[in-house]
């Protein structure tokens, strides 16, 4: 898996909880401006790949193969491989470029010394590819805060790609970092993954304040209405809020 260390916290003990946190919705607003942008990327590969070879796709046939393959597969670069046979990393290049990444990056103030006072070893966990997570990262300034980074192109288990919500990479991961799930808790805006999780025997906290209610981009997961499902622990608007929720996730 593509990782990288940092420096463990001094006040990290063998029966502190590992926290597993998603990057995009959970810290930071990727539905500002980053989504959008990605979902045109989508639209234009999309486009071009189920078109005639002079004509693109109509827009009606480019969002429902985006919106079905995200639904079936967890990840709307699945459906592209499998369908396609294209390469995961062309796809995923294509479609994560921006001109200006650091001005479209949104999130709440004091995330570093958030990460810093939470007791327990950190990991990042994220369906975004690791060039794009990790510029991210480093604009948050939280690129010191992961004692792993753990991106889409190493979410493979027997040579396939396997990205949340898959219980098979959360099993793999489990075993490579010597975890047990009830030491571990994911910190994500997506139910399904939050789901997989608490079936595995993982804590759970649903982070909601980045949510776009109704959106069927297939970049974030829909929600009619924000309502707790008994597989999640903890729901919270922000992670600023985990602190004072740490007693229901012991």
């Amino acid at each position: 898996m593509v990782s990288f260390v940092v420096r463990y916290d001094v006040n990290i003990t063998r029966s502190s909880p590992v926290w597993l946190f998603d990057l995009d919705n959970t810290l930071h607003n990727a539905s500002h401006a980053i989504f959008p942008a990605i979902m045109a990327g989508m639209n234009r590969y999309l486009a071009h790949l189920l078109g005639d070879g002079v004509t693109p796709a109509s827009e009606d046939l480019v969002n429902a193969t985006r919106t079905l393959y995200w639904q079936r597969y967890g990840a709307t670069t699945l459906g592209v491989v499998k369908h396609h046979g294209v390469k995961a990393e062309h796809f995923l290049d294509e479609t994560h470029r921006f001109d200006d990444l650091q001005a479209m990056i949104r999130a709440e103030r004091g995330l570093r010394q958030l990460l810093r006072r939470l007791p327990g070893r950190k990991i990042l966990l994220t369906n975004a590819p690791h060039r794009y997570s990790t510029q991210v990262l480093r604009h948050l300034g939280l690129q010191r805060q992961f004692q792993h980074h753990v991106a889409v192109e190493a979410m493979t288990v027997h040579r396939q790609m396997r990205p949340k919500p898959s219980k098979l990479l959360l099993q793999r991961l489990m075993r490579r970092h010597q975890l047990r799930p009830g030491r571990c808790i994911l910190v994500e805006d997506t139910l399904a993954n939050l789901r997989s999780a608490r079936e595995l025997g993982m804590r759970t906290a649903w982070v909601t304040q980045y949510l776009t209610i109704g959106d069927s981009a297939g970049l974030a997961h829909p929600q009619k209405r924000l309502i707790r499902p008994a597989y999640v622990d903890v729901k919270v608007k922000s992670v600023r809020n985990l602190p004072a929720r740490l007693h229901r996730l012991r």
